[in-house]
């Protein structure tokens, strides 16, 4: 599956999008206009005992001014309400998880269904090289449902309901969440949420009509008979909620033609995270044979159906049903389906506890794809005057003697083996930024060691000290492919502080950083990654927008980046260079020197290939996956480079990436 053309695709749908909002719109305008010029031609013309004044008097009415400010007057109401709606979606997926009544999952979560849940997604992040999106659940909600939202992955949630959770074998569940995920790779968040936000948009127009008849009654009630602007409400209230009910349709229409063809995707895509074509099509099967099926009873469900795994309501005419048919889902995964749904008894909370199996099978599985996608910690210097560090300085090559047989070995079981003590610490706030700083200075001598001790002693952070010096012997005892899916595995905690304590613990880790006068490339990944996945879930950040279409714009900054990792390699450099070079049809470029290539200009020419377009980040992935394997293998430190860049550039690792 080509996330990355979908994700073109899905900007392309955009356009799409836009087309019929106009073309509703203009329907809108067309419609409210004939109800004002029937309401005034009723007003001044008809006459119950001899009617009107025919078609004519009706045409007399119209009125090109009128019609100009009727169609302004609906076109910025339509308009302002739009980008209401918008702002509020857009400050993140825990605001649509939030207004459906989801709670949010912790990680220290006693309930076992809700680790089971827990589990998985940190899985499927780990197999797609992206941050651990926060899991919500609808705890009032007996359907089979779940959802992803948000405007990228950074700020991405997934949503399940409790009946998910609770009526679903883990290889079921697994690929529902699966098919959740791969709606955050094809870019159909962004898309779902500019769709609900331009369709409520035409829909208030029946929510005016709705206010205004209600409001007609209520003065009629009081008022006598020289109120006839207050007899006249209910007629235009019925009018207007009658426009606003084709709007509904009109609304309906857009929604099925551009989300049907999404779950089809996402099915499939589902399939490839998970190497299982049974586990998302017997969870199909499972909402067929279920009675409350895949029903949502939350009032704001309906205007975000077309985000959910499968209908939110139950429909007499399929025509403008936001999911294709049940069947044809699960044949389209399973050609040999007898057309028999399965049939489970309904059980409610607490009634089936599970086992340790069924909330922990499939973490190792998950754990090779993991540990072979994470970067690793560096035991070399870089140094630099970018934005962490002060001082400006070059990048040195590896070791020769780096164990790659060692390296090898971990991707098997070096997610598995990081200590107890550290899987606990970071399953909440505190632990986890003692973490992260521990993970800094593991690495420094003991003057250095003493500078950091005292930034964190003039921090103040009631435990972070203690915390700090107690997790740093284990820290340093990680090998190289253990610190970043730790990190990963942070992530919920490090998203679960207020903003107050965030932007302390931003301060503290680049005080941390600069304390020894220099920065070296571990420091700067580190440092980048999590303000790149943490920043949106507390601050406003502009997302990066697509500026260069063509490769021939990013040359430079390819240069700077590509020349980096060909030095950082155990082969020849200006060999892998240019083999990136002549995947990207760039052959005029020649490969700088060491002592050209600093920290400065690589995190600048990352953040400039960040403004590619979504088919040109998969080829630069694929070039530098190139040269990082030209002697054969991918070292560890070729590994963080990559997944580095990756996170920067928004462009999450998809499985055929997999650099193990």
């Amino acid at each position: 599956m080509d996330f990355f053309s979908q994700q073109d695709r899905a900007r392309r749908n955009t356009r799409y999008l836009l087309l019929l909002f106009a073309a509703a719109l203009s329907l809108l305008v067309l419609l409210v206009n004939a109800l004002v010029t029937a309401f005034l031609w009723v007003g001044r013309d008809y006459n119950i005992y001899v009617g009107g004044s025919g078609w004519e008097g009706y045409l007399a009415l119209f009125s090109w001014e009128r019609f100009g400010t009727i169609g302004l007057a609906v076109t910025s109401t339509v308009g302002f309400v739009s980008l209401i709606r918008w702002l509020q979606l857009a400050s993140g997926g825990k605001v649509v998880a939030e207004s459906m009544g989801g709670r949010r999952v912790m990680r220290q979560s006693a309930d076992p269904y809700e680790k089971r849940c827990l589990n998985i997604v940190e899985e499927l992040s780990l197999a797609a090289n992206m941050p651990v999106p926060a899991l919500y659940v609808l705890p009032e909600e007996r359907g089979i449902n779940a959802f992803a939202a948000g405007i990228n992955p950074t700020d991405a949630v997934v949503a399940v309901t409790r009946g998910a959770a609770l009526q679903l074998s883990r290889d079921e569940l697994q690929g529902v969440v699966a098919h959740e995920f791969s709606h955050i790779l094809n870019g159909d968040m962004r898309l779902g949420i500019r769709l609900a936000s331009l369709l409520k948009g035409i829909t208030f127009i029946g929510d005016v009509g709705h206010f205004l008849l209600r409001m007609g009654a209520f003065g009629v009630g009081r008022s006598n008979r020289r109120n006839e602007a207050a007899m006249a409400l209910p007629i235009l209230g019925l009018g207007l909620m009658i426009i606003g009910w084709l709007g509904s349709l009109a609304a309906g229409c857009i929604k099925a033609a551009i989300s049907r063809q999404k779950e089809y995707l996402a099915d499939a895509s589902a399939v490839q995270f998970t190497r299982d074509t049974s586990g998302i099509a017997d969870a199909l099967k499972v909402i067929g044979g279920f009675l409350p099926g895949s029903l949502i009873h939350s009032a704001r469900a309906p205007e975000m159906s077309h985000i959910f795994f499968g209908e939110v309501r139950h429909r007499l005419w399929s025509g403008f049903a936001t999911h294709p048919p049940l069947d044809k889902r699960i044949r389209r995964l399973d050609n040999n389906w007898n057309g028999q749904f399965i049939e489970r008894t309904e059980f409610r909370y607490g009634t089936e506890p599970l086992t340790e199996n069924h909330t922990q099978t499939g973490v190792g599985r998950a754990a090779l794809v993991a540990a072979a996608m994470a970067s690793s910690a560096l035991d070399h210097s870089v140094r630099s005057d970018d934005e962490p560090g002060t001082h400006d300085a070059k990048f040195t090559l590896p070791n020769s003697d780096v164990d790659e047989t060692t390296d090898n070995k971990l991707v098997t079981d070096s997610a598995e083996s990081i200590p107890e003590i550290l899987h606990n610490a970071v399953m909440e706030p505190l632990g986890a930024t003692a973490t992260a700083l521990a993970l800094v200075t593991a690495r420094r001598n003991d003057e250095q060691l003493q500078r950091a001790i005292n930034v964190l002693r003039e921090q103040g952070v009631q435990g972070q000290l203690e915390l700090v010096s107690a997790l740093l012997p284990r820290v340093r005892e990680l090998r190289p492919g253990q610190r970043f899916p730790l990190m990963a595995a942070a992530m919920p905690a490090l998203k679960n502080m207020s903003t107050p304590q965030y932007r302390q613990f931003k301060t503290t880790l680049l005080s941390v950083i600069r304390s020894d006068g220099q920065t070296d490339l571990f420091e700067w990944c580190l440092f980048q990654l999590l303000r790149h996945y943490l920043d949106p879930e507390y601050l406003r950040v502009e997302n990066s927008r697509p500026r260069y279409r063509h490769i021939a714009k990013v040359r430079a900054p390819l240069r700077q980046v590509l020349s980096v990792l060909a030095h950082q390699g155990t082969g020849d450099s200006a060999r892998a260079f240019a083999l990136a070079c002549k995947d990207l049809h760039i052959l005029e470029l020649t490969l700088l020197p060491l002592e050209e290539c600093s920290v400065a200009e690589f995190s600048r020419g990352v953040h400039t290939l960040a403004d590619c377009y979504p088919l040109l980040k998969p080829r630069i992935l694929k070039a530098m996956a190139l040269a990082a394997a030209d002697d054969g293998e991918v070292c560890p430190i070729e590994r963080e480079l990559i997944s580095s860049v990756a996170a920067v550039m928004d462009c999450p690792l998809p499985p055929e990436l997999s650099l193990g």
